[in-house]
């Protein structure tokens, strides 16, 4: 029996953006697959060097449209460090939050969404239903609910008014509650364990191989989280734990998610704790005025923990009102071109979704 060359994509509603995987198999098994970006066209990086450095803030979070907010603050970071400009005590700590929600929303997400591929649907109902609260308060917060425009360079655009707080407080306890639901549904199924208990195994050495960060590296048992080796913003003073596991499989990564949630919940707790009370959220930086200041010569790398793992800017500053050279480390990338390549074949039709869900293929990355 010959090889049929069948198309898994390319389907907005499948992903976080327009992708494709054109997939040969005989059977139900897969012989070859070959990952087709391209259907954005956005070119992110020498977009960004044609606007001004403050411009950027509306473009940049579009290169991850479920966790836009990793965009902002790697660009920020990155700018302050050739600037040597100081950010605000608060203004650190409303990262931290605003970054930790986008974690927890995004978490939601993926955990529920993986009833899609399953035919477990309630659990996608549930996920998108639960996200839309951590988004009111992206809304109160910032005016958007999905692209926030809010970490800037030299802080946040505004300050966070004690309504957002009481909101966010409240909303933490409500994720919080629901958990054990979660738990039960997807994590006790039998559907779930069945079709990804032992699939598609990633092993440590073939992760590091492929420069995989995140839960897929942290399924293997190694705990690799840049919140902890190399700290940023505030968090050396939060308590929080890296969940890991060792099976490399499709159901632990979805299930370390699960359990970074409450973390995530740990560390905005503490944030709002610990946080002063001040209406000093923001620096000017640069000189000059609005958007044509310019920055200082000079190159830098700010990187994150993402949902999907490290997530970097560098950014190389040639003395003018305009970034001289963007470069973006997409946290999927590996996994969304040389792991699909690689690591689909001899696997079944059905696992193909699966992979790209819990290794998170974020398109817009890939194509930016």
């Amino acid at each position: 029996m010959g090889e049929t060359k069948l198309f898994f994509g390319p389907n907005h509603p499948g992903m976080h953006g327009n992708f494709s995987v054109h997939m040969y198999v005989e059977g139900d098994i897969v012989k070859k697959a070959r990952p087709v970006p391209g259907f954005l066209h956005r070119g992110f990086e020498k977009l960004m060097e044609r606007r001004y450095w403050y411009s950027n803030i509306s473009l940049i979070p579009r290169i991850c449209v479920p966790e836009p907010d990793i965009n902002e603050i790697c660009y920020a970071m990155a700018v302050e460090k050739i600037a040597k400009i100081e950010v605000p005590e608060r203004a650190q700590w409303i990262r931290m939050i605003v970054l930790e929600l986008a974690r927890i929303a995004n978490h939601i997400w993926t955990v529920g969404g993986i009833g899609g591929p399953l035919g477990l649907y309630t659990a996608s109902y549930w996920g998108v239903a639960d996200r839309d609260r951590i988004l009111d308060i992206f809304e109160a917060l910032t005016g958007a609910r999905i692209y926030h425009m809010y970490i800037i360079i030299g802080g946040v655009r505004k300050n966070m008014t004690p309504k957002v707080e009481d909101m966010i407080w409240k909303t933490l306890d409500y994720i919080e509650s629901r958990l054990p639901d979660y738990e039960n549904l997807i994590f006790k199924n039998r559907i779930v364990h069945s079709r990804l208990r032992g699939r598609l195994i990633l092993t440590r050495e073939q992760a590091m191989e492929m420069g995989v960060t995140g839960v897929g590296l942290r399924a293997t048992g190694v705990e690799y989280d840049i919140r902890k080796v190399d700290p940023y913003l505030f968090y050396d003073r939060v308590e929080f734990e890296v969940p890991t596991a060792t099976e490399g499989d499709a159901f632990s990564r979805v299930y370390l998610k699960f359990k970074e949630i409450p973390q995530s919940i740990k560390i905005i707790r503490q944030a709002l704790e610990k946080m002063p009370q001040s209406d000093r959220v923001n620096v000017p930086a640069g000189k000059g005025s609005g958007l044509r200041r310019v920055i200082p010569k000079g190159m830098a790398y700010a990187h994150v923990e993402s949902t999907r793992g490290e997530y970097g800017f560098f950014v190389v500053s040639d003395g003018k009102n305009k970034p001289y050279r963007v470069a973006v480390r997409g946290a999927s990338y590996p996994q969304g071109l040389y792991g699909i390549e690689k690591y689909l074949p001899g696997t079944r039709i059905e696992d193909v979704p699966i992979w790209l869900a819990t290794m998170d293929v974020c398109a817009p990355e890939i194509d930016r």
